[in-house]
């Protein structure tokens, strides 16, 4: 039986950020080719990954992909990955589409292994003393930073 093959991306949290972890993107794309799945990409020097794959998924896909760099590559990090459909559905959700319009670079989505918990949002919201606005849903936190993230 011949699985389709969907695209996955893997968002990979800890690695080349200021010195730590330092990993060439072409030993990731080796890596995933490894692994079996097809039309690996890489985004710059973020270890941000996309990919083709057949029927792994979510949370089995993640913990396959940090097994496999810790023994293979000896990277200890976390791997958050979605599809190509559940991306689109990140960026319609996304609960500040005016600040995303009027100033992209000011909103961040966080990505999440988990479902996020609106009593933990609602009390780092309570926290900012600054204009930032926080807004979790599904497994994203979104946040914008209108006077910049540095302040």
């Amino acid at each position: 039986m011949n699985t389709a093959l969907t695209i996955r991306i893997a968002l990979i949290r800890g690695v080349n950020v200021g010195g730590h972890q330092p990993v060439a993107m072409s030993d990731l794309r080796d890596f995933l080719a490894d692994l079996g799945f097809k039309g690996a990409r890489s985004l710059l020097q973020s270890g941000n990954m996309v990919f083709r794959c057949g029927a792994l998924t979510g949370a089995g896909l993640e913990r396959l992909l940090e097994a496999e760099a810790e023994q293979r590559l000896g990277l200890r990090c976390d791997f958050l990955v979605r599809s190509a459909k559940q991306w689109r559905e990140v960026v319609a959700r996304n609960p500040f589409p005016n600040d995303a319009e009027r100033d992209p670079s000011h909103l961040v989505v966080m990505f999440l292994k988990a479902p996020v918990n609106a009593k933990d949002v609602a009390a780092v919201q309570a926290q900012m003393a600054g204009p930032e606005k926080i807004r979790g849903d599904g497994r994203e936190v979104y946040i914008v930073y209108p006077d910049g993230i540095g302040k």
